[in-house]
């Protein structure tokens, strides 16, 4: 048996129905709370921007990132060291042991594909940053006038 939805419900629907999700480019909605932000290149970009400003080993990079946003992103060594040897396969960093007789921490310094791909990063990933910080905007807005 189907219920008669109340006057403020069945409006609603109508207006939701109505409205269409906000599309991007490429044709899909974009969420920027949700899985659109673990696709991106965020981690990547972070990492060979902190390793170009100084060469670094894993555990001092996650320390740094957790610094810079005051601990709002918390990075694990299960994401960073992966993506240290990803970019270090890719030639996008150099690895060197700091004592090469024994394996200590491995420094990771920023090669001239690294630079390149971290400017490419940067231009690619500067509107979605806008995106994120808009949409938080209106939500602040919103939620407190």
């Amino acid at each position: 048996m189907t219920e008669e939805l109340s006057k403020p419900v069945a409006e609603a629907v109508a207006r939701a129905r109505a409205q269409r999700p906000s599309r991007r480019a490429s044709g899909r909605s974009m969420d920027v709370f949700g899985g659109e932000l673990r696709r991106r290149d965020v981690f990547p970009l972070l990492v060979l921007h902190l390793i170009e400003r100084e060469p670094a080993y894993g555990n001092r990079l996650i320390e740094e990132i957790e610094r810079i946003t005051e601990g709002a992103i918390s990075v694990n060594p299960n994401t960073i060291y992966p993506l240290l040897r990803e970019l270090e396969a890719r030639g996008l960093i150099k690895g060197e042991w700091e004592h090469p007789d024994r394996r200590t921490r491995r420094f990771y310094a920023i090669t001239e594909a690294g630079r390149r791909e971290r400017e490419r990063l940067s231009g690619e990933l500067e509107p979605f940053f806008d995106e994120v910080i808009r949409s938080v905007t209106l939500l602040k807005r919103e939620l407190y006038g």
